[in-house]
């Protein structure tokens, strides 16, 4: 989930304007009481003050970059896949853990030593889509980084918010099991890369707006077969698939000109995945800064620009409420690599109405090469007349 900047810093913003930004965070609290009317752009300006930003290239080390990152505010770990059950059902399936710094690394303790004192805070987010009865569960939960209620760990690699988590299963970071459970819905998964991992934008910088340190460090494994269970309505089902992975961390904000973004991240038939991210600018427009990758079945990559890609809506989808419009259909071309791919979701309900609401869903792919995908997208429907592109 890796946009116009990052979603974490969005959900930090709303949890500091809900007033959880104290420095010792004291308690947990339930999604259901931090609904929130708060726009992208308005979440994305809480104060940056103190955090180390991702201002130049630097080398990537692991197993070290698996695991957090406090000296920046935001991180995440985040998982989608499209998974196939034994009689040919669909589903998809989101799981993000958040890591969010409440203050600047540097800021003086409490001089009173507790486990249950922290300013990290850890957020997830779990969403499980059923192609076959169409039908769209969506979690979330926040809880303190402290007293192994949550955390992360690079060696080995661990990241966990009570009992949902992501760990590797031997000495070696991968393969990795997933697992998290909620009110019947559940996913129990091993997932092991067949492609190496990619760093995004000039070698894992990915700048997201204008101004030095308006950017993120990034990677992806954009390719891994997956293996285990999904549980609906207490009933499990053995699945297969392929999942994708982001990983990423910064100190940053949309700019004064952004207010969302579409993410697409798509596994193609042909062996190629692709990636593109448009940011979207407060009239609708495309921002310059939007980007992308395509991977080939070696594994080599190839940059997309803004300029590379053409990306047309074709159908809109507007939540129950009446609130929230979303593009739920499109084209998307890359004209110099013979791409061009009609991208449909399994069903249009696959919003996720937390803390800060967005779509994030399941999709299929047609076109000039078939495959499953997933797709992102924030700052719609947060004003009247607010644009769609």
């Amino acid at each position: 989930m890796s946009r116009s900047t990052t979603l974490i810093a969005i959900l930090t913003g709303t949890l500091l304007a809900l007033g959880l930004g104290a420095y010792w965070l004291t308690a947990a609290s339930d999604a259901t009481d931090l609904q929130t009317s708060l726009s992208v752009s308005e979440a994305m300006g809480s104060d940056t003050t103190g955090y180390r930003r991702a201002t130049k290239v630097r080398p990537f080390t692991f197993p070290a970059d698996h695991g957090p990152h406090p000296g920046y505010k935001t991180e995440w770990w985040y998982v989608t896949g499209n998974l196939t059950g034994p009689e040919a059902q669909s589903y998809g399936y989101e799981f993000t853990l958040f890591r969010i710094g409440l203050t600047p690394p540097d800021a003086a303790p409490d001089s009173t030593p507790s486990d249950w004192r922290t300013n990290q805070l850890y957020m997830g987010h779990f969403a499980v889509t059923d192609g076959t009865s169409e039908t769209f569960h969506a979690f979330e939960r926040f809880q303190r980084g402290g007293a192994g209620l949550a955390g992360a760990q690079a060696n080995p690699f661990r990241v966990w918010l009570e009992d949902w988590s992501m760990a590797s299963t031997g000495a070696s970071t991968f393969p990795v099991q997933l697992h998290a459970q909620t009110e019947g819905v559940g996913v129990n998964l091993t997932l092991d890369p067949t492609k190496p991992r990619v760093l995004q934008g000039d070698r894992g910088l990915s700048q997201k707006g204008p101004g030095a340190g308006n950017a993120s460090y990034y990677y992806s494994y954009t390719r891994l077969a997956t293996e285990g269970t999904v549980t609906l309505d207490g009933d499990t089902l053995s699945v297969s698939g392929q999942s994708w992975m982001d990983r990423e961390w910064s100190t940053s904000a949309l700019g004064p000109d952004q207010e969302g973004w579409d993410w697409f991240s798509l596994q193609l038939d042909d062996g190629r995945d692709l990636m593109y991210y448009q940011l979207r600018r407060t009239d609708g427009t495309p921002s310059a800064f939007s980007e992308g990758v395509i991977v080939a079945p070696d594994g080599s990559t190839t940059t997309l620009s803004r300029s590379d890609v053409s990306l047309e809506v074709l159908d809109t989808w507007t939540s129950p409420d009446g609130t929230h419009t979303y593009p739920v259909e499109w084209t998307l071309r890359v004209p110099g690599k013979d791409i061009d791919l009609h991208v449909i979701p399994l069903f249009p309900d696959q919003e996720l109405n937390v803390s800060v609401r967005y779509w994030e869903g399941a999709v299929r792919v047609e076109g000039s090469t078939s495959g499953r995908g997933y797709v992102e997208m924030t700052g719609y429907g947060e004003s009247p007349g607010s644009p769609v592109s």
